[in-house]
C-alpha cells in the first residue's frame, strides 16, 4: 500500500470544481494528490491537503478509511488499529508515504476491506477514543439544493465536524471550503474575510475565542449562516454573535459520531422545545428523555448503534424547552446531599456580561463532600478605535460575580471560589472540555 501522487483518470464527485483554500493555496478538489490506497488503511493526516486527498479518495474509490490526524492517535491505538486489520499511514504535508517506508505500519492482522466503510474517532470527552463506523452515505446529512456558499472548516480531521463540513463541498456544487490550519486558529477572522467565508461552523469555544480576541476582525467576516455545536450552546454565546451579525442566521447543531445531526435549532435560543420530545417522522431522528440523559434514535447513526442510543448527554426541561448541560459523569456535583448541575452554573456565570467563558466543577470539601469552583475568562474593555483590537480584559470582582450567582442560584450551587484565567483554553477538538 501507498499514498502516492500520481494522477490518473477516475470519476470525481459532484463537488469536484468547488474552491478549496489550503495552505494559503486556492484549489479544487480536483487538484489535490491522487492518493493510490488499498484499504482498510487508518490514514493520520499531518495536514488538511492530505486529509482532504484521503476524503476524495474515499469519495470516489470507496476504500475502507479511517482518517484522523497523527496527534489524536497514541501509541496503543496505532498498535489496535494495526491488530484489526487496518494499515497506518502517516501523510505529511510535502511527501508521499510509501507502506514499506519507516512512515508506515503494516497491519498484524491483514482481512478483507469492507468496501465503502469510513471509520471515525469518538472524541474521547469520556476516555479513550473509539471507533465508529460510517458510510458516506451516513456521513452526507444535507441533501437538497443549498445556496452558494464559501465555509470555514476549522475542525480537525476526521472528526464528525469535519465531515459534516467537508462532505457538502463533496457532494454539493458550489460549496467551497477555507480550511483552517492549527497555526490559524488565532487569527482566522483575517483569512475568512479575505476569502469571502459566509458561512461558518465552529463550537461555542470557537466562537467565544473569536470575540475574545478581536470582535472587530469577526465582525468584518461577511458571515451569513454561523453554526454552533460540539458543547453545550447557552443564550449567552448566541445573544452575543446576534449582536455582532444581527442579520445572519445561527444555528446550533447537536451532532455526534454515533447518531449523526439529531438536532438542529435556528431559533436564536438554547435547548429545543419540549414538544419535540418523542415525535416520531420518517427520515428524522426521535428525542427523549430517560432519567435525565438524552436519547435518540436516528437515521444517521454509526453502524450497529441503530435503536434508542444513550447519549450520556444530560438534560433538564426549563420552561417550554429542552437543555443540554453537560455530560452525565462530569456534569452533576454533589454539595452535601445537593445536586448542582455544574452546566447551568456555568450558563449563570456565561450571562454576565463581564465574563467571556467559564469552566464549573466540583472541588472536595469537609462536611460538604464538594463544594462549586469555577474559572472564568473576563471580557475585554472596548477595544481601541485606533487599532481595532480588544482592549485589556475587564477587571472582575469575584464578591460580586458570586452575589450575582446567588441572586440566580440556590445557595448550595453558588461557587465558593472563582479563579481568572487571561485565555480561553481550546482543545485539538476545539472544545474546552467544560
Amino acid at each position: 500500500m501507498s499514498v502516492a501522487t500520481a494522477h490518473r483518470a477516475a470519476p470525481h464527485p459532484a463537488g469536484a470544481d468547488n474552491r478549496i483554500v489550503v495552505d494559503g493555496r486556492v484549489l479544487t478538489w480536483r487538484d489535490l494528490p491522487e492518493l493510490t490506497l488499498a484499504g482498510p488503511a487508518a490514514v493520520l493526516a499531518h495536514s488538511a491537503r492530505y486529509a482532504l486527498a484521503a476524503a476524495r479518495h474515499h469519495a470516489v474509490h470507496g476504500t475502507e478509511l479511517l482518517l484522523s490526524t497523527a496527534s489524536r492517535v497514541d501509541p496503543a491505538m496505532r498498535d489496535e488499529l494495526r491488530d484489526t486489520g487496518f494499515t497506518v499511514l502517516d501523510a505529511g504535508a510535502d511527501i508521499a508515504v510509501a507502506a514499506d517506508s519507516a512512515d508506515a505500519a503494516a497491519t498484524a492482522r491483514p482481512r478483507p476491506a469492507d468496501p465503502g466503510r469510513l471509520w471515525l474517532l469518538t472524541s474521547g470527552s469520556t476516555g479513550r477514543p473509539k471507533r465508529v463506523g460510517h458510510t458516506l452515505e451516513s456521513l452526507t446529512t444535507v441533501r437538497g439544493h443549498q445556496p452558494s456558499r464559501t465555509w470555514l472548516c476549522p475542525y480537525a480531521p476526521g472528526t464528525y465536524a469535519w465531515w459534516q463540513v467537508v462532505t457538502l463541498s463533496l457532494t454539493q456544487p458550489g460549496q467551497h471550503l477555507v480550511v483552517i490550519e492549527p497555526d490559524q486558529l488565532d487569527d482566522w477572522p483575517a483569512l475568512a474575510a479575505a476569502h469571502g467565508v459566509d458561512a461558518a461552523s465552529g463550537t461555542p469555544t470557537f466562537w467565544r475565542r473569536a470575540l475574545h480576541r478581536d470582535p472587530a476582525a469577526l465582525a468584518r467576516v461577511p458571515l451569513r449562516q454561523l453554526t454552533l455545536g460540539g458543547e453545550p450552546v447557552d443564550q449567552a454565546i448566541l445573544d452575543r454573535l446576534r449582536e455582532v451579525f444581527p442579520a445572519s442566521r445561527i444555528s446550533w447543531i447537536y451532532a455526534s459520531s454515533e447518531v449523526g445531526a439529531a438536532i438542529v435549532v435556528h431559533d436564536g435560543r438554547a435547548g429545543f422545545p419540549v414538544e419535540w420530545l418523542d415525535r416520531a417522522a420518517p427520515g428524522r431522528p426521535t428525542l427523549g428523555v430517560r432519567d435525565g440523559e438524552l436519547v435518540i434514535t436516528s437515521p444517521y447513526h454509526g453502524a450497529g448503534l441503530d435503536g434508542p442510543v444513550r447519549t450520556g448527554d444530560r438534560v433538564q426541561i426549563v420552561d417550554d424547552r429542552v437543555l443540554i448541560t453537560g455530560r452525565l459523569d462530569s456534569d452533576e456535583i454533589n454539595v452535601g446531599g445537593s445536586k448542582v448541575s455544574a452546566g447551568l452554573v456555568r450558563d449563570v456565570l456565561t450571562a454576565h456580561p463581564q465574563v467571556a467563558w467559564a469552566r464549573v466543577t466540583g472541588r472536595r470539601a469537609p462536611l460538604l463532600g464538594h463544594m462549586v469552583v469555577a474559572e472564568v475568562v473576563p471580557t475585554p474593555a472596548d477595544p481601541s478605535p485606533a487599532a481595532g483590537q480588544a482592549g485589556p480584559l475587564t477587571a472582575l470582582d469575584e464578591a460580586a460575580l458570586v452575589r450575582w450567582c446567588a441572586d440566580r442560584l440556590p445557595e448550595y450551587a453558588v461557587p465558593r471560589r472563582i479563579r481568572v484565567l487571561t485565555e480561553i483554553p481550546v482543545k485539538e477538538t476545539l472544545k474546552s472540555d467544560v
